[in-house]
């Protein structure tokens, strides 16, 4: 028997569809998702959808999560949930994610966030940078989220568990391809940590579901720090595409930034907030971060 998620993975992977498409026609019959049979809500679609497309989507079965070595303890969330994160939709709109899957504790998508991202070369100064700002962070109850690539997120993951925080990862990759990493195994603990993925769970990695992911990072989180980017790559674009979705974005400046750092100034330049040691504390000053949390201000530049 067919399954709602797999209707609705269905739909997105129909050439000619998409994300914005997919999100429309779920919030078109939002109403109807959770009151009809799966067979009911695969023809309530069907019939929203052109002859070229109808046909071929009535014939796909259970596509997706069949192919798929998907565990147990896996689950989803659509678009048109109660509990899908709604930072994301004001944020990315109508490129939000249609369909998540994930597990772990859900219940930190209901906390205050501070994403992170940088070069998965990141110098050791980078690192240490990245390590004090979620341990001050984590203190104060924000949840870390991330994108559990090497360097940067690694070191973010790591800090936040290792000091009794919680983390998000985001993936970017299908679901079935999440492993615990080994540096984090002695840490690890299910009621600290959230997985999610908002690709088909037999997706490979590639550079744009890369890029993507890192959107959904900037999404879900109230405020975002880069600890090193280049001037060119991932860590820039995120930067950028930060700014451009008016999140508040932190960059840190110090003595002898390496040329993994150079994007920094780039983006201080275009309106990100520079990061700065305190002379009181000799950490990084992350009393703006506070302040723009405790103020409930929505996190977005005017």
């Amino acid at each position: 028997m067919i399954t709602k998620y797999n209707i609705i993975y269905n739909l997105l992977g129909l050439k000619g569809i998409g994300i914005v498409q997919t999100n429309k026609i779920l919030m078109s019959i939002k109403s109807k998702i959770n009151q009809v049979t799966d067979s009911e809500l695969q023809n309530i679609i069907a019939d929203s959808l052109e002859t070229t497309h109808r046909e071929e989507f009535l014939n796909l079965g259970n596509t997706y999560l069949n192919k798929t070595k998907i565990i147990d303890e896996v689950k989803f969330l659509i678009i048109t949930d109660d509990v899908y994160p709604s930072e994301l939709k004001s944020t990315l709109s109508k490129n939000s994610p249609p369909i998540l899957s994930y597990y772990g504790n859900l219940n930190l998508l209901n906390k205050n966030k501070v994403g992170f991202c940088g070069s998965r070369k990141a110098s050791s100064k980078g690192l240490d940078v990245a390590k004090d700002c979620v341990e001050q962070l984590v203190s104060k109850d924000l949840v870390i989220v991330s994108g559990y690539a090497a360097g940067v997120d690694q070191e973010t993951h790591y800090t936040a568990l290792k000091n009794n925080g919680s983390t998000i990862i985001v993936l970017p990759e299908g679901i079935e391809f999440f492993r615990i990493k080994k540096e984090l195994k002695e840490i690890w603990d299910w009621d600290r940590v959230l997985i999610l993925s908002e690709f088909f769970p037999n997706s490979i990695w590639s550079t744009g579901r890369a890029m993507q992911r890192n959107n959904t990072i900037i999404g879900l989180s109230d405020v975002m720090i880069l600890i090193e980017s280049g001037e060119t790559g991932g860590s820039m674009e995120a930067g950028k595409k930060t700014l451009e979705l008016k999140k508040y974005l932190f960059a840190p400046i110090y003595e002898g930034m390496p040329e993994s750092a150079i994007g920094n100034r780039i983006l201080l330049e275009r309106g990100a907030f520079p990061l700065k040691k305190s002379a009181k504390t000799m950490k990084a000053n992350l009393s703006k971060i506070f302040e723009l949390i405790n103020n409930d201000a929505k996190y977005r530049l005017l």
